[in-house]
C-alpha cells in the first residue's frame, strides 16, 4: 500500500517534496492556502519533470503517473488521514507553531508530523502540541530532488519510533539520512555560515570582488558553486533568515553575526534568481 504524505506549503520547498514523492509512488496531498500557488507549484513540479524526461531519467510515462499522484489540496482537514504531514511553510517560529496545533487536532493519532525547517527548533515547535512525541524535523534540501540529504532531527520529545518512522520515509524517498540533534543550523547550516560569512566579510572589506571570490573557491577549493552563486540560489531572504535565526539562537555568538551587505541586498528585493537579480544579474537566463 502507498504511503500517503501531505506537504503543507506549496513553494519552493513543498513542490520539490511533493515532486519526489510523487515519483516514489507515494500519494500526496499537496496544500495551501492559495489555489494558484498550488497550480504553479504543479506547472513547476512538471517543468522539472518534462526535464528529466528530456535527459532520459525518467520515462513520460512515469512523470504522467507521477503527476496524477498529485492532489490539490486547500482544505487542511484533507490531510487528516496522512500517514506523515511534512511542513514546509514561512521559517517563522509562531507561524509554524500555530500551525503545529492545528496539525496535531486534526491528523490522526498515528501520523508523524514533520518540519523543514532549517534553523529552528524542532523542540519549540512540538511544544505547541500535546503529542510532542510525533514530531520530528525532516530537513530537506533545495532542489529537494537533486539533492540526496535529509537531516532527521530530534526533538526533546521526539519518540525513537518517530525518529526510525521518519528516516524510513527519507531513504523510501530515495534520499541519504543523518540523525542529528536539535541544535541552531543544525549540522548543515552551522557548518555553512562560515562558508557565506567569510565570503560577505571578504566582499565587505575589499578584498575581492564577487566573481573572484566565487572563482577562487571553486577553482582551488574543488566546490562545484561558489558563495555567492550558492546564496542567489538559495535566495537572499532565505538565506540571511537563517543566518539571523542561529545567531539569535547562539546568544549572539559573533562567528554567526548577519551581514550588513546581505541585509541591504534583501531589503533591495535583490533576492537572486527568484527575482532575476542578486550578487548577479539573471535577467537574461
Amino acid at each position: 500500500m502507498a504511503i500517503s504524505i501531505g506537504i503543507v506549503g506549496a513553494g519552493t520547498m513543498g513542490a520539490g517534496i511533493a515532486h519526489i514523492a510523487a515519483l516514489k509512488k507515494f500519494t500526496v496531498q499537496l496544500y495551501d492556502i492559495n489555489d494558484e500557488v498550488i497550480r504553479r507549484s504543479v506547472e513547476r513540479i512538471n517543468f522539472e519533470m518534462k526535464r528529466s524526461v528530456d535527459k532520459n531519467k525518467i520515462s513520460d510515462d512515469d512523470m504522467k503517473q507521477a503527476i496524477t499522484r498529485i492532489k490539490k489540496r486547500t482544505n487542511l482537514n484533507d490531510l487528516d488521514t496522512c500517514d506523515i504531514i511534512v511542513e514546509a511553510v514561512l521559517e517563522d517560529i509562531k507561524v509554524k507553531r500555530d500551525l503545529f496545533k492545528k496539525l496535531d487536532q486534526i491528523a490522526h493519532h498515528t501520523t508523524i508530523l514533520a518540519t523543514n525547517t532549517s534553523s529552528l527548533s524542532v523542540t519549540s515547535i512540538a511544544s505547541a502540541t500535546k503529542k510532542p512525541e510525533r514530531v520530528v524535523g525532516m530537513h530537506f534540501f533545495n532542489p529537494v530532488h537533486l539533492m540526496n540529504l535529509v537531516e532527521i532531527v530530534k526533538g526533546a520529545r521526539t519518540s525513537d519510533e518517530t525518529l526510525r518512522s521518519a528516516t524510513a520515509i527519507a531513504e523510501q524517498l530515495g534520499k541519504k539520512t543523518i540523525q542529528t540533534k536539535d541544535t541552531p543550523g543544525f549540522v548543515v547550516n552551522r557548518v555553512a555560515r562560515p562558508f557565506y560569512g567569510e565570503a560577505l566579510k571578504l566582499l565587505g572589506e575589499s578584498v575581492a570582488n564577487i566573481e573572484t571570490i566565487d572563482r577562487i573557491v571553486k577553482k582551488s577549493g574543488g566546490f562545484k558553486m561558489g558563495p555567492f552563486e550558492l546564496m542567489d540560489m538559495i535566495g537572499n531572504d532565505v538565506n540571511f533568515s537563517v543566518t539571523s535565526s542561529i545567531y539569535e539562537q547562539m546568544f549572539h555568538d559573533p562567528r554567526f553575526r548577519p551581514s550588513p551587505i546581505q541585509q541591504q541586498y534583501v531589503e533591495a528585493g535583490l533576492l537572486g534568481k527568484k527575482t532575476k537579480k542578486g550578487f548577479y544579474n539573471y535577467e537574461d537566463k
